[in-house]
């Protein structure tokens, strides 16, 4: 038996990529996806907060151990069409769980999966804008180390 991970179908990494990304956004960010759902919207989980494990590996590869809890609020909608979307997200937002979890429901719909794309471009221009700060400012502080050759030892 070999820890290899399982298989994943293009159009699942497309739903875990999208889920990333709303994990990330601002509840700001996910407003307008309430425009798109419309009527119908239905609470399977409402938001409720609670406590992970988050473990960690020395070295990347040692054994693991319990590093600490991390808080985490999460919630399940369903749409009128029958779409079941989770919502996951660090910290405390009930607000942002709920509208990741409408976020996901509205990316399986195939209705409205382009416009909830279209709904993340603003948020994949400011993550692509911080990633690129943060390649600068690290490129601010590269030390370029070189060697001198004496003679012709």
């Amino acid at each position: 038996m070999t820890n290899a991970p399982p298989e994943t179908s293009p159009a699942k990494a497309d739903r875990q990529v999208f889920m990333a990304l709303a994990a990330r956004a601002t509840a700001a960010e996910l407003a307008p996806l309430e425009a798109l759902a419309g009527p119908g919207i239905r609470m399977l989980r409402a938001p409720e907060i609670g406590l992970v494990m988050v473990r960690g590996r020395i070295g990347g590869d040692g054994a693991p151990f319990n590093l600490g809890e991390a808080t985490v609020t999460r919630a399940a909608v369903s749409l009128a069409t029958g779409e079941t979307g989770f919502g996951h997200v660090l910290g405390r937002d009930r607000d942002k769980a709920r509208l990741a979890a409408l976020a996901d429901a509205l990316w399986q719909a195939p209705s409205t999966r382009e416009a909830a794309e279209n709904v993340f471009a603003p948020v994949r221009a400011r993550l692509a804008a911080e990633a690129t700060l943060a390649k600068t400012r690290a490129a601010a502080t590269r030390v370029d180390f070189f060697t001198m050759v004496r003679g012709d030892n």
